[in-house]
This record gives C-alpha cells, sequence and structure tokens, in this order.
C-alpha cells in the first residue's frame, strides 16, 4: 500500500493543511501529562519547515460534543509546540471562519498555524461539505499525520483529503502504514501475536485475522478467563463476557493458540489484596484473575525470543497495580530481549504503551504505535477511511 508521502511533494511557500493527532491527556490544571504525540508529529511538522513550507495544523483533543469546552482546548500544545520546537506558534481560537482565514492568507514561510480543536464542530465528526469547505480553503496540500484517527471518516481526516489533488501520509503515518502492513504481508518469521487486554469482543476480529499469519498467538490479560470458560473452567470472578464463549470454542480449536497455564488470583482486584499462584484449570470460586502465574512467564518469554517478528496489543494483567504487574513487565522484557536480538516488534494500543513506559521500555521496541483503535482495526484486515483516501504512489 505504497501511498503518496509528504517528501513527494513540492511545500516550497505553499500552506500545507496538516492532521496531526495532538489528543494527549491534561491533567486537572490543564496541564500535558504526556507529550508523546506531540514529539511524533515534530519530524513531519520540522520537515515541512525546512522545505519552506507553512504547516496548518489541524487536531481534535477528547470529546467536546461539538461544542467549544475550555478544559479541551488546544491552546496547552500551541505552548508546548513552541518549547519543543523553540519558534513562534501562531494559535488560532477557532479552526474556521473569516478570523482564521484572515490568519492563514497572510502565513509566511517559517510560520506554524495551530487551529483550536476540530471537534468543537459537529460538523467535524458529520463530515459536513460546507465545514469541509472551509478547512481546505485554508491550504494549497494535505498531509495526514494522525494515524490515531485513520480509522475515523470526519472532516479533517477525509473531507479535506478529498479536496485536493494529491493528499499524503505523513512521515509518522508511513513508518505506522509500514510496519503494521508487513505484519500482514511479509514478516520475518517466526511471527508471534501477543493480544492481551480486558475484553474478547474488542480483540475477536484481530485475532481471527492473526491466526491466518502467524506461527504463535499468546492470549492473555482479562480475555483469557473467556476462554478458560469455553474450556469448561471455573473461573471464580473473573471477567468473562459470556455472548463470546462460543466464538473462544471455535478459536480453541487452533493449535497456534497459546492460553496461560497458570494465572494470579487474588478474592478481590485491589492493591494489597493476598494472592496465589494456581493452575488455570484450578482457579477457586470467589477468586478473581489479575496476571499471569510464572510459568506462563516462561513459556510465553520462550515463544517470544525465537520469534523474528513480533506484535504486541494489549497488557497480560491489572498492570496499574504493582503486585499485579510482574506478567506484563515479564513478557515486556521478552520483547525488548528479542528485539535486541534484531527482532522487529510492533506494540500498540494506549494501556500496552502505558506499560512499556512504567517499566521504561518504550523505546526500547522497534516501533510503538500512536493509534490503539487504528492499529486494532488494521491488524484485522480492514481498510481505514484515513488511509484509503490518500493517493497511491
Amino acid at each position: 500500500m505504497a501511498k503518496l508521502s509528504v517528501k513527494d511533494l513540492d511545500v516550497k511557500g505553499k500552506k500545507v493543511f496538516m492532521r496531526v493527532d495532538f489528543n494527549v491527556p491534561l491533567d486537572s490544571e490543564l496541564h500535558i501529562t504526556d507529550d508523546t504525540r506531540i514529539r511524533a508529529a515534530l519530524p513531519t511538522i520540522t520537515y515541512v519547515l525546512e522545505q519552506g513550507g507553512i504547516p496548518i495544523l489541524a487536531s481534535h483533543l477528547g470529546r467536546p460534543k461539538g461544542t467549544y469546552d475550555g478544559t479541551l482546548s488546544l491552546k496547552p500544545v500551541a505552548e508546548r509546540l513552541v518549547k519543543l520546537l523553540d519558534r513562534k506558534v501562531v494559535f488560532a481560537d477557532d479552526c474556521v471562519g473569516d478570523e482564521v482565514k484572515k490568519i492563514a492568507d497572510n502565513l509566511k514561510p517559517g510560520d506554524i498555524l495551530l487551529l483550536e480543536n476540530t471537534r468543537f464542530h459537529p460538523e467535524e465528526k458529520a463530515n459536513d461539505p460546507e465545514f469541509v469547505k472551509e478547512l481546505a480553503s485554508l491550504a494549497d496540500l494535505y498531509v495526514n499525520d494522525a494515524f490515531g484517527t485513520a480509522h475515523r471518516a470526519h472532516a479533517s481526516v477525509v473531507g479535506v483529503a478529498e479536496a485536493f489533488e494529491n493528499p499524503a501520509c505523513g512521515l509518522l503515518m508511513e513508518q505506522e502504514i509500514t510496519y503494521l502492513e508487513n505484519v500482514l504481508t511479509d514478516p520475518k518469521r517466526p511471527l508471534v501475536a501477543i493480544i492481551g487486554g480486558a475484553k474478547v469482543s474488542t480483540k475477536i476480529g484481530v485475532i481471527k485475522n492473526l491466526l491466518q499469519n502467524v506461527d504463535r498467538l499468546i492470549i492473555g490479560g482479562g480475555m483469557c478467563y473467556t476462554f478458560y470458560r469455553a474450556k469448561g473452567y471455573e473461573i471464580g470472578t473473573s471477567l468473562c463476557e459470556d455472548d463470546y464463549i462460543s466464538a473462544a470454542r471455535e478459536l480453541l480449536d487452533d493449535t497456534k493458540i497459546y492460553l496461560p497455564v497458570d494465572v494470579v488470583v487474588a478474592p478481590e482486584p485491589k492493591a494489597g489484596a493476598a494472592t496465589q499462584t494456581v493452575d488455570a484449570d484450578k482457579m477457586p470460586a470467589g477468586h478473581a484473575g489479575v496476571d499471569i502465574g510464572e510459568r506462563s512467564q516462561r513459556d510465553m518469554g520462550a515463544e517470544i525470543e525465537r520469534a523474528q517478528t513480533i506484535v504486541w496489543n494489549g497488557p497480560l494483567g491489572i498492570f496499574e497495580i504493582d503486585e499485579f504487574s510482574r506478567g506484563t513487565q515479564a513478557i515486556a522484557q521478552a520483547v525488548v530481549r528479542a528485539t535486541e536480538k534484531g527482532a522487529v516488534s510492533i506494540v500498540g494500543g494506549g494501556d500496552t504503551i502505558a506499560a512499556l513506559r512504567t517499566f521504561r521500555m518504550v523505546d526500547k521496541v522497534s516501533h510503538a504505535s500512536t493509534g490503539g483503535g487504528a492499529s486494532l482495526e488494521f491488524l484485522e484486515g480492514k481498510e481505514l477511511p484515513g488511509i484509503k483516501i490518500l493517493k497511491d504512489k
């Protein structure tokens, strides 16, 4: 899926409407607590500036429901950009309107404009044609560097791209597509997938699609208890999606699937709770599974360290609680060791990235995907509208 890149465009003297993903976490005082997504967009912004182009940055932040919400303004992002780029950033109080058009018309090479939250307008999610027209009128070229929103057919993602002859992907988008596409089409083998997290329902499509291609698929996290129930095991008070038991039972026929052989259980999933490790088929009633056991950690680690390509989405236990984080940490260490030996490791999903950050390992994998939902849909084999609309080379 070779898409036109920003590097294929002549941006000199041109205004480039750049859809970025600045959907960053803010604390109660509206300070950015993690600027990873802002930093991830810097290479494309810098490239456009170096080539004499003028970046006009558009993003959403949070879920303001189509109306202005001061707690979800992109103003703190503008301030962080100034520090990261060490240059002035013009911030517009809106993303459309006469004032914004006037600011855009007066931009010169070297200037940067950040538009206010696109989701302050209901027309953004609705991909409204008039809203699209207003956004598109600000620029000469379109670049999408927001992989995290590529699965949304919104105005700034799809509509504005359609308004330009050569909509292209940014450097981050290009990297995301390359890594994930290689998993599905031409991975170095063995290919091992690790799928964790709470629910089978959100990952069932990914599991089915990956099973066609992987050499081993490891399942962990809260979702494994639905699989245990499908095998007829006692799962105590562990999370179980009853509607997905039959689907889990069907998947268990595939010999590529590995389920944890032992689990850590607790009377309740709270810090300080007494824990014990039991065989997966001997869980005590009244207890909940909170992590994978040491035998499972060793088994999984051995599979991972033999791999040449690893794709991981979803933690293996309740990693936010220190006592229940050991399984996820052990798997992270195995992924890092495999990467150091030459394997390609692709990690996605907000919780998985947060876990890696907690363990200070996020920079030790080949690629940490910025898109949770988007990466899952991509791995499920779905066509993402924000990628589909970009021009093929």
